[in-house]
């Protein structure tokens, strides 16, 4: 059975590690246009992307990505009833492996865009790399955190325990205290 050869993660944080707020719809302070390019050009690059139910990429592009959309309300796998290209997968039923055999890829690379949940599995299966971008200025009490672990540790610490190493800060909006970190799996020398 095949698996992506890639799997890279996609968030834009609060500066408390929200990627929503409580009703969990995501927010303007979160919807930066330097992170969006950065984010769909990230997508237009991957095989297929995997998110939960009630999280969505959006963009011109979304209707002819595959994806695997995470669903307790399937045994295993089944067609997505509204994207033609998309597979419900439940993680308790079937393997990542078949599910990226069930989109008929193998190889290539897997974006993960959230929300919660997606995000905190994709951490034990193992993220290659996790492009996290802050919006410094945000603040979100009692929203929605980008891993289950949050507010109690840091995105950051998070990723840092589970074998990532950060790259340098890039910023994408010095005007509204923007920042990206690319987070990544050292390379065996």
């Amino acid at each position: 059975m095949a698996r992506p050869r890639r799997i890279e993660g996609y968030a834009i944080v609060s500066a408390d590690g929200m990627i929503a707020d409580a009703e969990g719809k995501q927010p303007s302070a979160l919807m930066v246009k330097a992170d969006q390019r950065f984010f769909h050009a990230g997508l237009d690059a991957a095989d297929a992307v995997a998110h939960g139910r009630f999280s969505h990429e959006g963009g011109p592009n979304a209707a002819a990505r595959k994806r695997l959309v995470l669903t307790r309300a399937v045994h295993s796998l089944a067609p997505h009833p509204r994207h033609p290209k998309g597979m419900l997968w439940n993680p308790a039923g079937a393997s990542l492996e078949q599910a990226w055999d069930a989109l008929g890829l193998s190889g290539g690379v897997l974006a993960v865009i959230g929300g919660t949940e997606t995000f905190g599995l994709f951490l034990d299966i193992g993220y290659d790399g996790f492009h996290l971008t802050r919006a410094n200025r945000a603040h979100l009490p009692g929203g929605r955190p980008v891993f289950p672990q949050v507010p109690a540790q840091t995105p950051e610490e998070i990723l840092a325990r589970h074998g990532l190493r950060p790259s340098p800060l890039q910023i994408l909006d010095a005007d509204a205290d923007v920042s990206l970190v690319t987070w990544a799996r050292p390379t065996a020398v």
